[in-house]
């Protein structure tokens, strides 16, 4: 058996058949298997916006020698009584006791939120009425916030190319698309999202590994750098080993475990609005029509320099999504995006966010305490204008301007947006690095001014972040882990996945 990788540009809407030709001709063959190992859109010349392929051949007639098999990921088995407490069912907290209970290692998974079903439930009545559910929200309950979001699957973090294998094959077997294997920005989208989590829990059980909802974790039991045991409820709960995936959105675990004597570091972090605009308007503007046969959804990326001083961006940007309720805490108000698989929602919306670091937004230095409360409190104040979760809203010319003419702000935002000037309702040096940032994206993109901002965008990544040793232990504990997104390392699904199975790993070939 021979051995080929060819690269080939396909027409958007190809079928397997077209694709099965043309490498037939390519390679002058006849009888040969195909598998694809990368797929990405060329939309560089409107023209011609087609598949870019990298496809590997196998065939008789082919000479090339089979390619190496790339390394996996070897999870030892240990033979152990010890117990683990794994706290938060985000991919970082799942990930990582899915990988313990795969060990050998007895874990018990445990989250303050509901299973997916009925956090599911919470959020189309939170969506309908109103009624906050705060077990069950777009930030707690089982898959963490990432379980309502577009899903992405790309991310920037090195050195984590076994771990990233891992994960893909495992969302696989659990029901995702088999084209997140190979396509350069994959994503996975809030249905099958909704549906792989609960195989995902389905899976971990027959593993042995016990999953506990509506469990909270209120304190921990700690003597001399030793954690003895956790309160679940009130209750108290013995383990030999801690992880605590708390996910960007938990202040009160964030809080209890400052006073714990963990240690943290303020950080840069990143704060602004959703942007949205017709998705008909970004097909123009990168395709050149409204649509394209074969595609979903256009995507973009931009960033500025800002003010020159506070990078401003785009983040999550969802195509074909809406813009979401995701506020953690009664009284507070902020927002953020999701997707279906399909994309095929009317609107389009990202993130438009400033990178700034607490201590200047406070114009002194701070304790990881008081960036906590002085974001908290901004989240706070967006809910106190309209005094309900609408969200404040204007559109992207009155905010530039800094005059609201436009009280009519529609959008896919599904508790009703309220006109206001955000420009007043967001720290100042914020909004002078948008406004820049704004007006680079106009250049960059036609028809951008048609677009509007809503809410507050809070959780791009934590303003704070744990220290850890080389180990992963929170520095002055010796059985005190904390992961993912709320240690502050990571941000979306993939990375913090990614550091969950790290820190299983770490604790595995160090017993």
């Amino acid at each position: 058996m021979g051995y080929q990788v060819v690269s080939v540009n396909m027409p958007a809407d190809y079928t397997d058949e077209m694709l099965h030709s043309r490498l037939a001709k390519t390679l002058h063959i006849r009888q040969f298997t195909w598998q694809i190992e990368g797929k990405s859109l060329d939309a560089r010349n409107k023209r011609n916006i087609h598949w870019v392929l990298r496809v590997a051949v196998f065939s008789d007639e082919l000479r090339g020698k089979l390619p190496e098999i790339p390394e996996k990921l070897e999870i030892p088995h240990v033979k152990t009584s010890m117990h683990i407490l794994v706290t938060g069912s985000g991919p970082a907290g799942f990930f990582c006791a899915f990988v313990l209970q795969k060990a050998g290692y007895q874990t018990t998974l445990i989250d303050r939120g509901s299973d997916v079903l009925k956090r599911n439930q919470s959020l189309n009545r939170f969506e309908r009425e109103g009624i906050f559910d705060p077990l069950n929200n777009y930030a707690f309950g089982e898959g963490g916030a990432g379980t309502f979001s577009d899903g992405k699957l790309t991310s920037r973090s090195k050195h984590i190319s076994r771990e990233r294998r891992f994960i893909l094959d495992t969302y696989i077997a659990a029901g995702a698309p088999k084209e997140i294997a190979y396509l350069a920005h994959p994503h996975l989208g809030t249905d099958n999202l909704i549906r792989m989590v609960k195989n995902l829990r389905k899976e971990y059980e027959e593993l042995g590994g016990k999953m506990l909802f509506e469990t909270c974790l209120d304190n921990l039991i700690v003597k001399n750098g030793n954690v003895l045991s956790a309160e679940l409820n009130a209750e108290s709960f013995d383990a030999d080993s801690f992880f605590i995936a708390p996910g960007h959105s938990a202040y009160d675990t964030y809080r209890m475990l400052i006073r714990k004597g963990v240690l943290f570091r303020t950080k840069n972090f990143a704060i602004g609005s959703r942007m949205e605009h017709p998705q008909e308007v970004i097909n123009r503007a990168q395709w050149g029509m409204s649509g394209i046969p074969g595609l979903k959804a256009a995507e973009y990326r931009v960033t500025s320099q800002g003010d020159g001083k506070h990078p401003v961006y785009s983040f999550c940007m969802c195509p074909g999504g809406i813009v979401v309720p995701a506020t953690a805490y009664a009284h507070t108000n902020i927002v953020n995006g999701m997707s279906y698989y399909k994309r095929d929602g009317y609107y389009a919306n990202a993130a438009c966010v400033a990178g700034i670091h607490p201590g200047e937004l406070a114009g002194r230095e701070v304790t990881a305490m008081e960036a906590l409360d002085q974001l908290e409190a901004l989240e706070s104040h967006f809910y106190t204008l309209p005094g309900c979760y609408r969200a404040p809203a204007c559109s992207i010319p009155d905010f530039m301007d800094g005059t609201l003419r436009n009280t009519n702000i529609p959008g896919s935002y599904p508790l009703g947006t309220l006109a206001a000037p955000l420009w007043e309702l967001l720290p100042p040096v914020i909004i002078n690095a948008m406004k820049s940032g704004l007006r680079d994206f106009k250049s960059k993109i036609k028809g951008f001014e048609s677009g509007q901002l809503i809410g507050l965008e809070s959780k791009t990544s934590s303003p704070i972040q744990a220290i850890r040793n080389e180990g992963g232990l929170c520095e002055g504990f010796s059985n005190l882990y904390l992961i993912g997104e709320g240690s502050g390392y990571t941000g979306g699904i993939i990375s913090s996945a990614a550091d969950g199975v790290k820190a299983a790993m770490r604790f595995l070939t160090t017993r």
